[in-house]
């Protein structure tokens, strides 16, 4: 197995609450996604995870699949909880967007016990065609990641959040022009192997599955099919963001995270 080393950053205190693991999808970075809905999520000790080679996260060496990322992410939590940063007796809950979603999903499957509740944004059980996903994989290992910014900008944000939002988007692509090509490019490789549409119904884990209601990447059928899949499921539209909706509608996205976790 190759799993890769994933490193967590504190993105809030809260000695004694329980704990969100927040993840980042492909080309951007934990704390710069979700660093505007931390404060409505204040219920929470939140904890940023990135993917490799991107944010804190150091650069993958080889391939690999969702499955061992989701296995980096639950070592990174265990050490958090093993240097007492992560309280033993707290809940930990998971979310995470694109391909971060797709690793939750892997998460509930291999994981069935370790998290008591899943985000699941802007994603979906299968995203996009392996094909789609290994050609832009060559093209970013020759070109490097600067080559994807101005059809990432397309579609990640709704029309005219980039002009109304220039700091929030600028800090967003910049982690993607800072993340590491080769990295980036085994993080489309792990899409392109990633379907657990199958899967689903082997999730007991609750499942809030979230979509945008203007992402073209992963529309709100995909957050249907998975909420519909999974054994404990729901879904949810935050109407004015496309595929990045922490950074998007920060507290729409927070109040439904809360509102689904803390049901329980």
């Amino acid at each position: 197995m190759s799993i890769p080393q994933i490193t967590p950053t504190l993105l809030s205190e809260g000695s004694g609450k329980p704990v969100l693991i927040a993840g980042a999808g492909l080309g951007t970075g934990a704390k710069a996604l979700w660093i505007d809905t931390v404060p409505f999520l204040d219920d929470f000790q939140v904890v940023g995870v990135d993917l490799p080679g991107h944010g804190a996260s150091p650069a993958s060496t080889e391939t690999f699949t969702v499955a061992e990322l989701a296995s980096g992410v639950v070592n990174a939590v265990e050490k958090l909880r093993a240097a007492g940063d992560i309280a033993a007796d707290q809940k930990i809950y998971y979310a995470g967007v694109s391909l971060a979603g797709a690793l939750g999903l892997q998460l509930g499957v291999d994981y069935p016990e370790f998290f008591a509740g899943i985000g699941v944004i802007c994603s979906g059980a299968k995203i996009g065609e392996p094909q789609s996903w290994l050609d832009r994989a060559e093209t970013v290992r020759a070109s490097g990641t600067p080559t994807m910014v101005t059809g990432s900008a397309q579609r990640w944000f709704a029309p005219g959040f980039i002009e109304k939002n220039a700091e929030a988007t600028t800090r967003l692509l910049h982690t993607l022009q800072d993340a590491d090509r080769f990295a980036y490019a085994h993080c489309c490789e792990a899409l392109a192997g990633f379907d657990v549409r199958g899967q689903l119904g082997q999730i007991s884990t609750p499942v809030l599955a979230i979509a945008g209601g203007q992402d073209e990447v992963c529309p709100p059928p995909l957050a249907e099919a998975t909420a519909a899949g999974v054994r404990n499921g729901r879904a949810a539209v935050v109407d004015s963001a496309a595929h990045q909706a922490p950074l998007e509608a920060p507290e729409e996205t927070a109040k439904l995270l809360r509102e689904f976790f803390l049901a329980g």
